[in-house]
């Protein structure tokens, strides 16, 4: 059957299903979130690369509030892994680096911490799930094929390479992991919040004791039911 014709198929069987479905389903149905990547952190140069992203936006921000001039102290969290202890030397050096005035005490300075939560989930982890590639061939694939052109062959190919492009993407980096780190930087002074940033990443599962802290390891474990 020429690839015009399964795509309409394809299009009026999903919409009567939908159809169906929306009239007689007895609870909400099931729905993915739109496409996003997230990134894995794998090596002590990626914490670099993090703390110099939390010191511009962080930087950024103070100087919209009109502190960004103000001493500043780099807290270090108790029982600190190796991560919490690396990264707080990586914040002083961006920030040095920066222009900033970064004291060696909290007395009379703006005081910026940061807190690590490692989540670690059971459910299974696609390794790949087509991404823009595969869905704009495929798209046009629809398009073209509903004008009735007969282009059947290069559409194939078009989605077989976009499919490709995603799988080399997604398996250039080993996919998605079953442990995260949710890494927030504050910035407090006088009672009050100046900025905070709050971002999470992919860990490799193995990697993550560099993470936990050695006082009160904060893992989350996500059970699946």
């Amino acid at each position: 059957m020429p690839l015009s014709k399964i795509v309409k198929f394809a299009g009026i069987a999903g919409l009567a299903v939908s159809l169906v479905g929306c009239a007689t389903a007895p609870i909400p149905l099931a729905e993915n979130f739109e496409l996003t990547t997230q990134k894995k952190v794998r090596s002590a140069g990626h914490w670099e690369i993090l703390a110099r992203d939390v010191v511009a936006q962080t930087a950024a921000t103070l100087d919209q509030a009109g502190v960004g001039s103000n001493a500043m102290y780099v807290a270090e969290a108790a029982g600190a892994s190796q991560f919490d202890k690396a990264f707080r030397q990586f914040l002083i050096t961006e920030l040095v680096e920066g222009g900033k005035l970064v004291k060696t005490s909290p007395e009379g300075a703006v005081e910026v911490s940061y807190d690590t939560i490692v989540i670690k989930h059971r459910s299974e982890r696609p390794h790949f799930v087509p991404g823009r590639y595969t869905m704009l061939a495929s798209g046009l694939g629809a398009i073209y094929g509903l004008r009735g052109q007969h282009l059947d062959l290069k559409i194939a190919a078009g989605i077989a390479l976009a499919g490709g492009a995603d799988y080399l993407a997604s398996v250039d980096t080993g996919g998605p992991t079953h442990t995260e780190l949710v890494l927030t930087t504050t910035v407090t002074h006088g009672g009050r919040y100046l900025a905070r940033k709050t971002d999470v990443y992919y860990l490799e599962d193995v990697d993550a004791y560099l993470f936990a802290r050695a006082l009160r390891a904060k893992v989350m474990e996500v059970v699946a039911q």
